[in-house]
Formats: C-alpha cells, structure tokens, sequence
C-alpha cells in the first residue's frame, strides 16, 4: 500500500506515529473546511474503486447541470493526467494531483493544489480521490461531503468487505446500473441489503454516468447541500 502513511500498518508506520499524521492532516482539512465554508462553496469528497465510474459520473453531472451551476474539481491519481483531461473536455475546470505512490489525496495536497486554481468561482468543487477503497475513507479533505461512487460490476459485498469507506459516508452513488440486466448473479436489492448492514442510516441512488439515468436525484441532493456565500467569489484567498 502506500508508503507515505502505511495505511496503518504499524510495521510500516507506528500506530503513534500515524495517529500523529492523520492529526496533523486534521488541522490542514478543518483550515480547508473553513475556505470552503467561506466562499460558499460545497465541497465533495468523491471516493471509489478504480474503475467505478467517477469521472464518468462527473462527465454527466456536468451535462445534467447544463452549465448552470458552477462546477470544479481536483482529480486524484498515481499517474498521469487522463481523467483531468476528460473532466476539462466535459466543461469542469479541473487540475490532476499526481500522487505517485501515494494510494488517496491528503489534506495538505489539497490545500497546496487550490492555491493554484481558480476554486472560488466554483459552486460545487468535487474531490475526485484515488481509486481505493482503504486510505481515502480515513483522511478528512476539508470537505462537506463524502460520497462513494459503487459499481454494480464490483459485486454486492464490497460495503461488508470494506465497512470503513461506507459507515461514514453521507452517500452511495449505485452506478452502472444499465448493466444489471447483463448480470443476473447481482441486484439493486443485494447492495442495498449490504449497505444496511454497514450504514446507521443507509443513503444511496441508484444511477449510470452513461445513460444518465438518476442523474436527476444526485443534480437535488447536491443542490439541497450548497451553502449561501458569505463573500463574492474573488475576497477568499488561502493562507
């Protein structure tokens, strides 16, 4: 796993040591948190296994908001810029954080990588994390929100398989479902079951970044979420 924070492991990293990392990164996130709050914009942490469908889903959230809202992001990846590419193709103004061996974005990559966009002028800006279900779920990003991003294709243990990322999060994106009818072995009704068993309060949608459907709901749930701006969208500066 990740060499920078051991993913916990204390054979690579003392308990101690990263109960003193991830309070340092706490500090960074509530700082983050603040700016974000400030300038009245609503910060989402999207989180998913590789493959699960994130930028394809921000690629149609851009198309179902009709450039009517304002929408930002950051994507996170080990290597290369594809998924900024296709994110700035699809109209969201967007910079690539190339973690290297790094396996989730952290609140000081974050906040170092804002100083160089324009994220003020966003009105919702998306956290696109690393493909992983592990790291990313422990590390706060000064977001408002977390929101997993689960493919139908990854079958329907995967919330009993890695609790940690779904018990906290505020929703489930159930993506890819145009092809449960190509995949008799799994249902809707198996991850919702599955979810219930890991969320206090189960919250998902059921949707597909390709055909769109239930695009509708997520365009609500991220609208009902944005905070009221405090400040014109060019005062807020980072420290």
């Amino acid at each position: 796993m990740c060499n920078d924070c051991g993913c916990g492991d204390p054979a690579l990293v003392p308990v101690d040591v990263h109960e003193r990392l991830l309070a340092g990164n706490d500090r960074v996130a509530a700082h983050n948190r603040a700016h974000f709050q400030d300038a009245g914009v609503l910060a989402i942490n999207l989180m998913g296994s590789p493959g699960a469908g994130k930028t394809t889903l921000l690629e149609a959230t851009a198309r179902a908001f009709q450039g009517k809202t304002r929408l930002g992001a950051m994507s996170g990846d080990l290597a290369t810029d594809r998924d900024g590419e296709r994110l700035r193709l699809a109209g969201i103004p967007a910079k690539t954080v190339t973690t290297g061996t790094s396996c989730h974005l952290d609140a000081t990559l974050v906040h170092d990588t804002l100083h160089d966009m324009a994220w003020q002028k966003s009105d919702i800006f998306f956290l696109e994390n690393v493909g992983n279900l592990v790291c990313p779920a422990i590390y706060d990003l000064g977001q408002a929100a977390n929101v997993v991003v689960l493919s139908v294709v990854e079958g329907e243990d995967k919330p009993l398989k890695y609790p940690v990322m779904f018990k906290d999060c505020d929703l489930v994106l159930i993506n890819k479902v145009d092809l449960l009818p190509h995949l008799p072995q799994v249902s809707l009704q198996g991850f919702t079951d599955a979810l219930s068993r890991v969320m206090p309060e189960p919250r998902w949608l059921a949707v597909s970044g390709w055909t769109g459907d239930g695009m509708d709901a997520w365009v609500a749930w991220l609208n009902a979420r944005r905070p009221v701006r405090k400040v014109p969208r060019v005062s807020v500066k980072l420290a």
